[in-house]
């Protein structure tokens, strides 16, 4: 049986949710493998709607075991609300695991992560000032606190000492802060331990174990490809592996493992904050995508940035991550448009180019050369299949999927948990 994994190919906001939530039937185990809760997932099923920002949106399946796993970033206070608020919904919470080698967010990584950004003024990355980045530089720089740190109390206390040792010299001396104390952050830390000990385990064995039972495991991925750490729209990205790389580093199971990669990617293109983004639009159009497509953060409820659909990029998500079959997005959002743009290649100082450049100073001036498709005015809310499709929008379809390098293997035309076009078997 495989183990797949779901990945967003554009800037995130793609409905990486809804695929998973495609799938959870199927599956055994959804693992949570990079990020932390800097992004979120929306999901409806019937009349409810939920907005997950840590955990899996897998959760939401009976049956399901949803994992944290080590690459995760973990705000607790965060993790026991989402609980809760399941709890409170009716939704089965019981079965979660949580890595032991995950990263703990903490007090002096979310103070950090703001008066940094704003000390950045101009400059600004776009953060959502949730302390993720700081976790993560904490995680390399080897002076990061680990949830199996949270069960034996000198080693906390050791670790936090060593943290805030530099850091209270940072927040006084130079962002005009008051220092934190050691004791107030052992002491936050340490009142989660006993909630926190039957989920925390060897999630690493536990996922090899359901592999080797033949069961099946799909990877959820945060944010998406052109935010990640090492290929995306450096500096403008999360501090994470976003790729189907990611999977395999942050949850310890071997790539060759790995059976299904599945892209995810709107049928047009958003982003939210600071960087590059060539088909950005100003007009009327970005505004008709923006309120259709209900395009407001999940986490942060800012406008997102919205453009038409960019092949180069799936064609670069493609390549990075070895897509094997794309789900896209949204198409009912571009219900009403008469003439639908896609970007086919870009002009950079006169000269056409194909691809994604790899000069951030190249992308940043990328001019989108368009190739222009009819639109359509029928309502696909209701379609079920591709021939249900108007003729216009499944040639839209059948366009963007020659020029993004893999397969569209299904489409979402609408919110609902059904509301979704199956073209081939995401998981054969």
């Amino acid at each position: 049986m495989p183990a797949a994994v779901i990945i967003g190919a554009q800037w995130g906001d793609e409905g990486k949710g809804k695929a998973t939530d495609l799938l959870a039937g199927r599956i055994d185990y959804v693992v949570k493998f990079n990020g932390g809760n800097n992004a979120g997932h929306t999901v409806v099923i019937g009349d409810e709607k939920y907005a997950l920002h840590l955990l899996p949106s897998g959760i939401l399946t009976p049956g399901v075991t949803p994992v944290i796993s080590n690459g995760v970033v973990i705000d607790i206070e965060v993790l026991f609300q989402e609980l809760e608020a399941l709890s409170a919904r009716g939704v089965d919470v019981s079965k979660l695991r949580i890595s032991a080698n995950a990263h703990v967010i903490t007090a002096y990584h979310r103070t950090l992560d703001k008066v940094t950004e704003r000390f950045l003024g101009k400059r600004q990355i776009g953060t959502t000032g949730r302390g993720i980045g700081p976790t993560y530089a904490d995680k390399i720089n080897r002076v990061g606190i680990r949830m199996q740190d949270l069960f034996d109390e000198n080693i906390l206390r050791q670790k936090v000492e060593g943290a805030l040792d530099q850091k209270n010299h940072l927040l006084v001396k130079v962002y005009n802060r008051r220092a934190i104390a050691v004791d107030e952050i052992v002491t936050e830390l340490l009142s989660y331990a006993e909630r926190l000990r039957p989920m925390v385990v060897d999630t690493a064995l536990e996922l090899h174990q359901a592999l080797e039972r033949g069961e099946t495991v799909l990877f959820e991925g945060g944010q998406a490809t052109m935010l990640d750490v090492d290929h995306g729209t450096y500096p403008f990205v999360t501090s994470s592996s976003a790729t189907s790389g990611g999977a395999a580093t942050g949850s310890g199971i071997a790539p060759n493992r790995i059976d299904r990669v599945i892209g995810i990617v709107k049928a047009y293109t958003t982003r939210v904050g600071s960087g590059p983004f060539p088909t950005e639009l100003f007009d009327a159009s970005g505004d008709f995508l923006r309120e259709n497509g209900h395009e407001f953060g999940t986490t942060t409820g800012r406008p997102r940035r919205c453009g038409w659909y960019d092949a180069p990029i799936a064609r670069y998500s493609a390549r990075i991550n070895g897509v094997t079959d794309y789900v896209m997005t949204k198409l009912d959002v571009l219900t009403g448009l008469e003439r639908i743009p896609v970007c086919v290649a870009y002009e950079v100082d006169g000269v056409r180019v194909d691809e994604v450049p790899v000069s951030q100073s190249d992308f940043h001036h990328a001019t989108p050369i368009y190739e222009e498709f009819a639109g359509w005015s029928e309502d696909i809310s209701g379609a079920r299949t591709f021939e249900d499709l108007p003729k216009n929008a499944q040639d839209y379809v059948l366009a963007i999927e020659a020029m993004s390098g893999a397969r569209i293997s299904a489409i979402g035309v609408g919110p609902g948990r059904d509301a979704i076009i199956a073209r081939h078997d995401l998981l054969d």
